[in-house]
């Protein structure tokens, strides 16, 4: 079943408060990284938005696929350009929260690379494991489903 907008985002938010918040906290209380930070948080923050922003994008998209779905090769692909982009636009200081003299280009790159990965295979094969009926109903969480 390919995943609606409303569950794409639904997957994407609880993605990144469970997983991401999970793999930030090192990052963000100084076990990984250049020490303590919230900038961390702030860049998952700023990830979630823009994040779903593309998800409209993404949504489009992939009605131009054979199968109207999206595959999993693209979708890591398409982690590294919202990560290209997110960077550009903190580096160029126009992201509030995020003081560019604190901004470290290799930190952002592991930790971003990290939340992505981690991310990424929990949904292709923790949720697939653990919640089989979540691909079926469009990829949402919340909301009314059919009997089945």
């Amino acid at each position: 079943m390919t995943p609606t907008l409303y569950g794409r985002w639904q997957t994407r938010i609880f993605l990144l408060m469970t997983i991401g918040v999970i793999v930030t906290l090192p990052f963000a209380l100084g076990y990984i990284g250049i020490g303590t930070s919230g900038i961390y948080f702030w860049v998952l923050f700023y990830a979630g938005i823009f994040g779903l922003t593309w998800d409209i994008l993404y949504n489009w998209l992939q009605k131009f696929f054979w199968d109207h779905d999206w595959p999993g090769v693209v979708q890591f692909c398409a982690c590294i350009v919202e990560g290209i982009l997110l960077s550009l636009l903190i580096q160029l200081n126009l992201l509030p929260n995020i003081p560019q003299p604190e901004f470290n280009l290799q930190w952002f790159v592991i930790h971003y690379s990290t939340v992505s990965i981690f991310a990424y295979l929990t949904a292709w094969v923790i949720m697939r494991l653990f919640f089989p009926r979540w691909r079926f109903r469009g990829g949402v969480w919340m909301g009314r489903w059919g009997k089945t």
